[in-house]
């Protein structure tokens, strides 16, 4: 895989993750609470994160035109969901009621961490040409 090869790979991660944080987290509270909603009935929390997340996505899909250029929101993306997802595990590991989010959030964040992670260039690649 050459370097445009990996970057056409990593625009299209970062659309898509973009466009997850931006439409596809809500959905997924109300189709499946126990893996994506941490609280039952209304949320400030869940108001609150999705907005957080919906303005990441919003960041990331302008990323995906030129992501060598974005290199430091893609590692912020990449280390807060890692983050993020540590401390969701550990609370679900911690309260049996949360453990589905196992396998929902917590999943995916660490899907989203470690998808970025291999497609970013390091080094003299993450160089622009």
């Amino acid at each position: 895989m050459n370097e445009s090869d990996g970057t056409r790979y990593l625009r299209i991660a970062l659309l898509m993750v973009g466009l997850i944080f931006i439409i596809g987290i809500y959905p997924l509270t109300i189709i499946w609470p126990s893996g994506w909603a941490w609280h039952i009935g209304h949320s400030d929390y869940l108001q609150m994160i999705l907005g957080i997340y919906a303005t990441l996505g919003i960041f990331l899909v302008m990323a995906s035109r030129n992501p060598l250029a974005h290199l430091s929101l893609i590692w912020f993306t990449v280390w807060s969901s890692v983050v993020h997802g540590g401390i969701m595990a550990a609370q679900s590991l911690a309260n049996s009621e949360h453990m589905g989010h196992l396998w929902g959030d917590v999943l995916a964040l660490f899907l989203v961490a470690a998808v970025l992670a291999i497609l970013t260039p390091r080094g003299l690649a993450a160089k622009p040409a």
